[in-house]
């Protein structure tokens, strides 16, 4: 499923000290590995991380001082999809579920719209047509296939 669709990986929450570094919020446990990031339009690059309060301090070639690096907040880094590493048999980005249709027995139930980890694995928030929605754990309920999730009926509402 490699496409080039942008996924975010961290988010520019503000300036630490006066140099430029930027604190960021993560949503990879390895951003080192993406050394080429995009954010509004501009292309970064990443030259350090670091462990920091609430998530990291990052710096970025193209910041070089405090009021750059304040001016970034909200800023959403990302890198296109197929930039990611391949995954072995039975792994998954939680970017490529969320969209497709989930299906219990012979029926559509509704649409993954969003994947939380809440300490034992895996739960996905399924949204039904009429707008409500439910969550079900994905190691216990869910079979991955390409382009559907198949819901056990037994954790369907």
């Amino acid at each position: 499923m490699a496409d080039d669709r942008p996924l975010t990986l961290a988010v520019i929450i503000g300036a630490h000290g006066v140099t430029g570094e930027v604190r960021l919020k993560l949503f990879t446990d390895e951003l080192k590995a993406y050394p080429k990031l995009t954010g509004n339009g501009r292309a970064f690059t990443l030259k350090s991380v670091r462990p920091g309060p609430n998530g990291a301090v990052a710096r970025l070639a193209e910041v070089t001082d405090r009021n750059a690096a304040e001016a970034l907040r909200g800023t959403e880094l990302t890198v296109p999809r197929s930039a990611l590493p391949p995954l072995e048999e039975g792994e998954y980005y939680h970017a490529d579920l969320i969209g497709l249709p989930c299906v219990a027995g012979d029926r559509t139930v509704g649409t993954a719209v969003l994947i939380e980890d809440f300490g034992a694995g895996d739960v996905i928030e399924i949204e039904k047509p009429d707008g409500k929605r439910f969550m079900v754990p994905i190691a216990a309920a869910v079979t991955i296939e390409p382009d559907r999730l198949l819901i056990d009926p037994e954790f369907v509402e």
